[in-house]
């Protein structure tokens, strides 16, 4: 095949067959249950990467549900998000990402650097409950529950919420299994419009798994929650920082 035809349509694996189309990646409907707590301090600063700074011993614990979007259908996906600092600027560090779709594992993967991984996230309205679970195989290694739209919370609040930085550590190896590409990520999530957002008691249980290690950021004790509803466009990365350049 001929190299310039190769630039314009190579853009994913595999190149006869794309696991995903060219973005930009819409997402209509999508639920966030996002859980914070307390964790141990010195075991984030363990798993976050400089020049990323950890800002306090918290965790977000996230169940996403995602009924509508661009290219990658309908799917769930749960996980841990820490808050950071970079440069002075608050953000969030995404640590690890399971989800139940193979399209978006492999654009967050090659595209963002997105940890993801194949698990079977839920996220669900049980009578008056909201609750999230995560299966890795057979496992329960997390479940979330809140009370369902308790109270309120403000909309132009959580839409700012969601326009802060996103980074992500970006690690392709290779052919010969040494790092190839070991970057550091941002990203924004843009054209958000928050539909609606509401927050009730909560509970989060974590339990250890050899290969989906949720459990080693231990839950200390449970500060908050929120459901949010939301329309947005995941927008593409810049590196802010090449660890091998």
């Amino acid at each position: 095949m001929d190299g310039s035809i190769l630039r314009k349509t190579a853009f994913a694996m595999p190149p006869t067959s794309p696991a995903f189309p060219p973005g930009p990646y819409r997402f209509v409907d999508r639920q966030y249950f996002i859980i914070k707590y307390r964790t141990d301090l010195e075991a984030l600063r363990c798993v976050v990467p400089e020049p990323l700074e950890v800002i306090e011993p918290v965790v977000n614990y996230e169940f996403i549900r995602m009924p509508d979007s661009t290219g990658f259908g309908d799917y769930t996906e749960s996980g841990q998000v820490i808050p950071v600092r970079y440069r002075g600027e608050a953000g969030s560090y995404t640590h690890q990402m399971f989800l139940n779709d193979h399209p978006p594992i492999a654009a967050g993967r090659e595209l963002w650097g997105f940890p993801k991984k194949l698990a079977q996230p839920s996220l669900a309205v049980e009578t008056d409950t909201l609750v999230g679970t995560l299966n890795y195989g057979s496992v329960r290694i997390a479940t979330g529950t809140m009370g369902y739209k308790h109270r309120a919370l403000d909309v132009i609040a959580e839409t700012k919420g969601l326009g802060a930085p996103n980074f992500l550590l970006k690690v392709i190896p290779h052919v010969d299994g040494s790092p190839r590409i070991c970057e550091l990520v941002r990203y924004y999530l843009e054209d958000v419009t928050v539909k609606g957002a509401w927050t009730g008691p909560a509970a989060l249980q974590l339990s250890p798994h050899a290969l989906a290690p949720v459990a080693e950021l231990p839950v200390l004790e449970v500060l908050s929650a929120k459901h949010v509803v939301a329309d947005l466009t995941l927008g593409l990365g810049t590196v802010v920082h090449d660890y091998l350049g």
